[in-house]
Parts: C-alpha cells; sequence; structure tokens
C-alpha cells in the first residue's frame, strides 16, 4: 500500500481532493491537520499516482511513498540553499570582491553542469588572501535559517531520529548552523587558512556528491537503521546520489537535475512539508 500526502501552501479546498480522488481512483481522505495537509491510502501504480498528482492543484506539494516506515529515523540534509537561504561560499566572496563571478559558477554547478571539485577548487581560490575572521562575520550577517528547518530536525530527533547536516560546504558555517538547528552531527569541508587569511585551498578529501551518499549510507548501517527508514533532502546536482540512495529522496526547492532525479519534490512550501509527509500533524511539532 502507498500514501499519497497533499500539502497545501495556504488552504486545501474540497474541490482539490475530489480532482486528487479522480486521479487515483479511491476515496477516504483522512486529514493531517485539516485545511492544510492530509493523506489518500492507496493501492496501485505510485509512479503513475505522482505523476498524475503534481501540478494538479495549484499551491499543494504531492509526495507519494509506501505506507510502510513512513516517519523516518535517520535525517541527511543539505545545507546551501535547503537548511538556510543562502550558497555561503557566493556570500563569502561578496566580502572578497569575486560575487558575481563566483555565483555564476555555483549556479552551474549546481545545475549539474560543472564538476563539483574542480568548481569548488576554481571558486575557493578566489577567495585566497581574505581575512578568516570575515568567514564569522559573513555567517552572522548574512546566513538565514531555512522556515521549518528546526521544527523538522527537533521533531525527528524527539521521535529517535538520528540528523546528520553534510554539506559540500565550509565547517566554519555548516557546524554553528547545524547547532542552531539541532541536528546531532555536520559534515562540510575545510577551508586552509594560514596566518589568519585564507590560502585558497580546500583540505582533502572533499565533501561532495560520493561523500554524501556515502555518509548516508555508512551512518545507517553504523546505526541500524534500514535504508527504507531515511530520508534525504537537498537542492543540487551534487545531492542527486543521496537523494537517490535514501528511502525518500526529497528535492527542495531545487535545480531541475536534483527536482528529476528525487522521489518527491517541494516547490511551494517549507520544510515542515517534510513532518507533514512523515505523518506529523501541527501538535506534534516541536519548534523550540
Amino acid at each position: 500500500m502507498f500514501i499519497a500526502t497533499l500539502i497545501a501552501k495556504d488552504r486545501l479546498a474540497r474541490g482539490d481532493i475530489s480532482a486528487a480522488e479522480d486521479v487515483l481512483g479511491t476515496r477516504g481522505f483522512a486529514w493531517i491537520d485539516e485545511d492544510r495537509a492530509g493523506d489518500f491510502v492507496f493501492s496501485g501504480d505510485p509512479g503513475a499516482a505522482r505523476r498524475g498528482l503534481e501540478g494538479l492543484i495549484e499551491d499543494v506539494d504531492v509526495i507519494v511513498q509506501p505506507q510502510a516506515n513512513r516517519r523516518k529515523r535517520l535525517l541527511l540534509a543539505d545545507m546551501d540553499s535547503t537548511m538556510i537561504g543562502q550558497e555561503c561560499i557566493d556570500e563569502l566572496a561578496d566580502f572578497a570582491g569575486f560575487r558575481a563571478e563566483v555565483a555564476e559558477v555555483t549556479e552551474r554547478a549546481m545545475r549539474g553542469e560543472l564538476d563539483f571539485e574542480a568548481a569548488l577548487d576554481a571558486r575557493v581560490a578566489l577567495l585566497a588572501g581574505l581575512d578568516a575572521a570575515a568567514i564569522d562575520r559573513c555567517r552572522e550577517e548574512r546566513v538565514r535559517l531555512t522556515k521549518g528547518a528546526r521544527a523538522l530536525v527537533r521533531t525527528m530527533r524527539a521521535n529517535g531520529a538520528y540528523a546528520l547536516l553534510v554539506s559540500g560546504g565550509f565547517t566554519r558555517f555548516a557546524l554553528p548552523v547545524a547547532d542552531s538547528i539541532g541536528f546531532d552531527a555536520a559534515r562540510a569541508n575545510e577551508l586552509e587558512i594560514e596566518a589568519g587569511a585564507l590560502t585558497g585551498r580546500v583540505a582533502r578529501p572533499i565533501v561532495g556528491a560520493e561523500a554524501k551518499r556515502a555518509a548516508l549510507l555508512e551512518t545507517a548501517a553504523a546505526r541500524g537503521i534500514a535504508i527504507a527508514e531515511t530520508l534525504a533532502v537537498g537542492d543540487g546536482a551534487n545531492d542527486i546520489p543521496m537523494l537517490e540512495a535514501a528511502g525518500l529522496g526529497v528535492a527542495y526547492h531545487a535545480k531541475p537535475r536534483a527536482a528529476a532525479a528525487a522521489d518527491a519534490r517541494i516547490e511551494v512550501n517549507d520544510l515542515t512539508a517534510l513532518l507533514y509527509a512523515q505523518g506529523y500533524a501541527r501538535a506534534e511539532w516541536v519548534e523550540d
């Protein structure tokens, strides 16, 4: 059996539910939170159900998944443009006077047009000589958490899940961000610093696409968590292997390649949509 969850940006109308019933050929819609989100349980082809439902109703996200193992025990999440609203390397480049050049490369890398590791090296090289103190200043002044990030992580952890932030960005951003949101741990790249300034190099090994996938598989194995019980969320091409490896891989306001590779995509809602996807009603959310 499968579950199709409808999550409205504002309000889910009766006509919206009827349209979904026609696609699925079933009735019995059950609210998770009235007017906002609810489920159909159905049998049949989940791929066909997803294709029929996605885009059917304006300002509604749809997640189709197996009914079993709905509440996940492991969360792996990307940081930039997922758990936070910024691309940290672009913001840091702004301090060095290279924002336009770096942002263009970042966009192409996230679309999958460039090799991630080579693109990272090229962008970081432009930061050579930047005062290391600018990293913390940039984080404090520019980085803002995505709406729903704390609720997602803290609710899952309160219900026994393990949460790992895994980023192709940098530890000087990722570790404080992970702590602020409530993750158990974080993995990211290390900027080399000498005499108080960035050298323009990144320590090896690079945390890229394969490292993210490996982190999911290794963490699940170490904790005795079945792959079906894992959830991954990200937005860029370097998240694709992780999204494909997870029990439920979700593309969050993502680039086209990541959206196409994922099991589901969130396009109109914030990260709390992933709580509705797991069947958590608003009354169960942990937001402090």
